[in-house]
């Protein structure tokens, strides 16, 4: 009888089979994407991409090596990082006009994407060559899944990188991106997210859901969506939660209409409290009065923080 390691064994040698049959083009610039924090979060195809290889360009070729020695992949390697990028893409140009695989990785996720890479990428593709994608783990987009912030319905969303570390620039800067019409991404240190997230609710609104996605793929990772006003104290109720890599979902305004729940709304939302979950509160008035669920969900949770308070 086949043991279940022996079925997986057989399954992967027909993946790097099929993976081999593939076409692999020389000369050609390959970017992948790398775990953000999980190891096993590495695919079949940015594995063999790696190994394929004949150089990999790294943003830290020491971060980098933990994850190549992980996967016993002997590929040599370069730095190519935001300080270096001009001289290493005339690097890489040159072993792929010697018709090299060139793969670009940058320290977890995708490289070009609030990390080196796309003056690589712009140069190599101006320069003739191809440039083929790996896709793969994404800070940005493992916390859009598990923020709720956008639904197919309401899809929009923009990455706008690092916040900027002065406060006055900082405030500025988020004035202008809560001002679009979209669910904002940011990505934020732990020095900071709780001085970010103030700045927030002072210039979104405290109403306004915000979600904390914290060490996305690690052991400790943590997602939970806070009405703006409320992160200072969430934060403060566990020093734990201003640790680690911090990506953070500012949800798309509601429309003037919607963006102040009536009295008569109100008490809608406190009755129903008393027998459904906050979530499925959310849900059901969405469904039946057609304001954004992100809305009915802060003022829902609001509703239930008072209540809670108030019987304490």
């Amino acid at each position: 009888m086949t043991t279940e390691s022996g079925q997986f064994d057989a399954r992967w040698q027909r993946v790097l089979h099929d993976l081999a049959s593939q076409d692999w083009p020389a000369g050609c610039l390959y970017v992948v994407a790398t775990p953000i924090g999980n190891l096993a979060d590495l695919s079949p195809r940015a594995l063999y991409a790696l190994q394929k290889a004949d150089l990999i360009a790294a943003e830290d070729t020491r971060s980098s090596r933990v994850l190549l020695n992980a996967w016993g992949i002997e590929t040599p390697m370069m730095a190519a990082h935001r300080h270096n990028e001009a001289q290493a893409a005339a690097t890489l140009l040159r072993h792929l006009d010697q018709g090299q695989r060139v793969a670009l990785i940058s320290d977890a996720g995708a490289p070009a994407v609030s990390d080196p890479g796309g003056r690589i990428v712009s140069e190599v593709r101006a320069a003739g060559h191809q440039v083929r994608v790996i896709p793969g783990p994404s800070a940005v987009i493992a916390a859009l899944m598990g923020s709720g912030a956008t639904s197919d319905e309401n899809p929009a969303f923009v990455f706008a990188g690092f916040a900027p570390h002065k406060a006055v620039a900082r405030q500025t800067w988020l004035k202008s991106w809560c001002a679009v019409p979209a669910a904002i991404i940011l990505f934020e240190s732990p020095h900071r997210v709780r001085s970010t997230a103030t700045d927030i609710a002072a210039i979104a609104g405290n109403d306004r859901p915000v979600t904390v996605a914290r060490e996305l793929t690690k052991r400790f990772e943590q997602i939970a969506t806070v009405p703006a006003g409320q992160l200072a104290d969430w934060f403060a109720q566990d020093s734990q939660r201003t640790m680690g890599e911090f990506v953070l979902i500012v949800h798309e305004a509601a429309t003037q209409e919607a963006a102040v729940l009536g009295q008569d709304a109100e008490q809608i939302v406190a009755a129903m409290l008393r027998s459904y979950s906050v979530k499925d509160t959310a849900r059901l008035l969405a469904a039946f009065s057609g304001l954004p669920r992100d809305v009915l969900y802060a003022k829902a949770l609001q509703l239930k923080q008072q209540d809670s308070e108030a019987q304490d």
